[in-house]
């Protein structure tokens, strides 16, 4: 935890969903990052905490609107989290009232924008080469040595696309968390099981790295939509029903941009009980 004065008594909060994708959000700008791997990992407990897919945390930035910062479940980093991202702009426009928002992220910077009563994101462009997603060695990412063809993209994040019939007959829970720590990928990955139901639709499931079956994942979205579009099985624009909702991905010349809902739930704060001893 930092210092004492930089957490004095509380620590306010915002819980936020996209598309049934839920994150815990912490507002540190005009002071240092507060959130470290234990604040994480107690934070993320269903039981014992708030509980979320993935944490992120709003931050003073040199060179864009915002940096953020993300955290799984379990108190691991993650380099990407394109629903939480879209919930950060969406509190930020909002509040700031402009049209368009830049975030730093481990991705680069991004930019973000209102379009309607949705919200999209620009999550750059998808990394297929082998040291980019990474693998730990070099082979074709389109077609892994692994029982199912899958795909690898990176998205900040890795990510492994199975192509099925029928994603509800896929024991998610049973090959997620084998696939996320399968050797072939030395900073575990995400994995996706996509079922294709038209040129411009598909459906997917997700297992994510370090946190489980979610019901959605912004990131996992985009990997597949370029997945499957380098495939031949879909148009560089698809819609995608994931088991919390839809989510628009369009792949063009300046990165993939993803649009969707965004939902304010509550505000909190954590109690100088709960935050005692981290």
């Amino acid at each position: 935890m930092a210092s004492d004065d930089t957490i004095t008594e509380t620590l306010d909060f915002m819980k936020w969903h996209g598309a049934g994708n839920d994150f815990v959000i912490i507002d540190s700008r005009g002071r240092d990052a507060v959130v470290t791997r234990d604040l994480a990992a107690k934070l993320g407990d269903r039981n014992r905490g708030v509980g979320f897919d993935q944490l992120a945390e709003i931050r003073n930035s040199d060179v864009a609107d915002i940096d953020l910062d993300f955290w799984n479940a379990d108190g691991s980093r993650a380099g990407a989290c394109g629903n939480a991202t879209r919930c950060v702009a969406h509190f930020i426009l909002d509040m700031t009232k402009q049209s368009e928002l830049t975030i730093r992220t481990t991705r680069g910077v991004l930019k973000a924008r209102v379009e309607g009563d949705q919200v999209s994101v620009n999550m750059g462009q998808p990394q297929t080469a082998w040291n980019e997603v990474p693998l730990s060695k070099n082979i074709d990412t389109a077609h892994l040595p692994i029982e199912g063809d899958p795909a690898a993209v990176g998205m900040g994040n890795p990510h492994c696309v199975f192509f099925v019939d029928n994603t509800e007959a896929v024991d998610v829970a049973g090959i997620g968390p084998r696939i996320e720590h399968d050797p072939l990928f030395p900073e575990a990955t995400n994995v996706e099981f996509a079922e294709i139901r038209a040129r411009d639709e598909i459906r997917m499931r997700v297992w994510e790295r370090g946190t489980g079956i979610t019901l959605a994942c912004g990131s996992g979205a985009c990997a597949t939509a370029v997945a499957a579009h380098q495939r031949g099985l879909t148009d560089s624009r698809v819609r995608m029903e994931l088991d919390g909702g839809w989510l628009t991905l369009d792949w063009r010349d300046d990165g993939v941009w993803m649009t969707g809902p965004t939902a304010f739930v509550f505000k909190g704060q954590l109690t100088p009980a709960f935050l005692k001893g981290l």
